[in-house]
C-alpha cells in the first residue's frame, strides 16, 4: 500500500507525539528556565495534552492541504464515543458515594486475605478493583484504584521505587483484568461483537488466565515492598461523613446506566448531566469532582483517535504478515506505542483471521497495555490522578516502561502457557 502525503504526515506527527510523551519532564524543566513562557511549557509538559496537541497540528495541515470539505469529513468520520465515555465514567466513578461504596467492598474482601496490616489492603486494591473493571469498565476501575491508592498509599511517603512498581502493576492488572467480560476492556470491545465472543467465551478463554496473572502481580509487588507497607499506618474505614445509602444507590445506578449505554453518547451524556445535577444538589456529600482531569484525559484520547486513523496503512500489513507467535509478541510491543484498542480494531477489519491469530492479537494487546501511558485508554486516567505524587509531578515514561516489564511478562506467560 502506497501511503499518501497526508498519511505520511499523520505517521510523522504520531511519531513526534510518542517522542513528546517521553519528553514531558524536559518541558517541565523549561518552565523553570524560561519563566516568561512557563505557562506554555507547563502545558506541553502535561502528558494528557500530548496527542491532542499534535492532533490539532495534523488537523490544521489537513485543512491547508486538502481543504475544508475533506478535513471536516475526516474529523466527522472519527468516532469520539470512547473519549466522551471515559470522561463521564471517570467523573462519576470518582464521586464520594461511589468511592465510599468501593472502598467498603475492599475492606470487606481484605478480611479473607492472609496478609498482615496494610499489606492486606494494598493487595486487595491491586486485585479486586482491576477484576471489578470487567463489570464497571476499565476506566472506572482505574479511576477508583488510583484515587484509593493516592489517598492511602502514594500520599504516605513511600519510596519512588514503590510508586513506579505500584503504577506499573496497576496499569497491567487493569489492562488484563477487564477480560472476564466482552464489554469492559476497549481492545476486547472492538472485536467481541464481530467475532461473536460472549461472556462464557471470554471467561473460559481469557478471564481465568487474567485473574491468575492479576493475583501473581499483586502478590509479587506486595511482598517486594512488604517492609514499606508494614510502616504504613493501618487503614481504617472511617464512619465520619458517611454518605446516606439512598444517595450511594442513586450514584451506583447512574454509574451502571452510563456503563450500559456506553455505545450511545446521547444516553450516557444525558445520565452524566443528571449526575451533575444530583452532585450539585447534595454537594455536602461530594468531594471536588475531577472535571479537569477527566477533560484532559478525553482530550488525550480524542487526539489519539484523530492521529490513530492515519496509521492503518502501515499497521495493517504489518499485522497480516505475522503468525500466531509473532502476532502475540508484535501486538504486545506495538501496544506500547499505539492504543491497544486501535490494534484490535484493525484486526477486526481483516477477513479470514484464524482463531489462533484472533487470540494472539487480543491477548497480546491487553498484555502490553501497561507498558506506557498510551498503551491502554484508562492509563491516562490513572496518570492524571497520581502524577502529582511523583518527582516534579512527572511520570517518567521510560522508567514506567522498564518497571512494567516484569508484570507484563507475568501476563504474557499466563496467556501463552495456561
Amino acid at each position: 500500500m502506497t501511503p499518501t502525503m497526508i498519511e505520511l504526515a499523520g505517521a510523522g506527527l504520531f511519531a513526534l507525539a510518542i517522542v513528546h510523551t517521553f519528553s514531558t519532564r524536559f518541558f517541565k524543566q523549561l518552565a523553570h528556565i524560561q519563566p516568561a513562557h512557563a505557562g506554555l511549557w507547563h502545558l506541553l509538559g502535561e502528558v494528557e495534552i500530548v496527542f491532542g496537541f499534535w492532533a490539532l497540528i495534523f488537523t490544521a495541515i489537513l485543512f491547508i492541504a486538502e481543504g475544508n470539505t475533506v478535513a471536516l469529513h475526516y474529523i466527522e468520520s472519527r468516532n469520539f464515543t470512547e473519549p466522551m465515555f471515559v470522561f463521564a465514567i471517570m467523573v462519576v466513578a470518582a464521586s464520594r458515594p461511589v468511592l465510599q461504596a468501593v472502598t467498603a467492598l475492599v475492606y470487606l474482601s481484605e478480611r479473607i486475605i492472609p496478609l498482615p496490616g496494610s499489606m492486606r489492603f494494598y493487595f486487595a486494591v491491586l486485585t479486586l478493583i482491576p477484576l471489578l473493571g470487567s463489570f464497571i469498565t476499565e476506566p472506572a476501575a482505574m479511576t477508583l484504584a488510583a484515587l484509593i491508592l493516592a489517598d492511602r498509599v502514594f500520599g504516605k511517603g513511600i519510596s519512588i521505587h514503590m510508586k513506579y512498581a505500584t503504577l506499573a502493576v496497576l496499569f497491567v492488572n487493569v489492562s488484563i483484568g477487564g477480560t472476564l467480560t466482552p464489554f469492559a476492556a476497549p481492545p476486547v470491545l472492538m472485536v467481541a461483537s464481530k467475532w461473536n465472543w460472549d461472556w462464557l467465551f471470554m471467561l473460559t478463554t481469557f478471564g481465568w488466565k487474567a485473574a491468575i496473572a492479576v493475583v501473581v502481580n499483586a502478590l509479587c509487588v506486595t511482598l517486594l515492598f512488604r517492609e514499606e507497607l508494614r510502616l504504613l499506618p493501618a487503614t481504617e474505614n472511617h464512619q465520619s461523613d458517611m454518605v446516606p445509602m439512598v444517595l450511594i444507590n442513586i450514584h451506583l445506578l447512574l454509574l451502571a446506566g452510563i456503563v450500559y449505554f456506553s455505545h450511545y453518547p446521547v444516553m450516557f451524556m444525558g445520565l452524566f448531566l443528571f449526575f451533575l445535577g444530583i452532585a450539585h444538589a447534595y454537594h455536602h456529600y461530594q468531594d471536588r469532582l475531577i472535571l479537569r482531569e477527566g477533560l484532559l484525559v478525553a482530550f488525550f484520547l480524542g487526539g489519539l483517535v484523530v492521529l490513530g486513523g492515519q496509521q492503518q496503512w502501515w499497521l495493517e500489513p504489518l499485522l497480516l504478515g505475522m503468525d500466531s507467535s509473532q502476532m502475540f509478541i508484535g501486538a504486545t510491543l506495538l501496544t506500547a506505542i499505539t492504543d491497544n484498542a486501535a490494534l484490535t480494531y484493525l484486526g477486526s477489519l481483516v477477513e479470514g483471521l484464524s482463531d489462533q491469530l484472533k487470540y494472539a492479537l487480543v491477548s497480546g494487546a491487553v498484555t502490553g497495555g501497561g507498558l506506557t501511558l498510551i498503551a491502554n485508554a484508562p492509563n491516562p486516567a490513572g496518570a492524571a490522578i497520581l502524577h502529582k505524587h511523583f518527582d516534579h509531578e512527572v511520570i517518567h515514561p521510560l522508567r514506567l516502561l522498564l518497571t512494567a516489564v516484569f508484570p507484563t511478562l507475568v501476563a504474557a506467560l499466563a496467556f501463552l502457557l495456561l
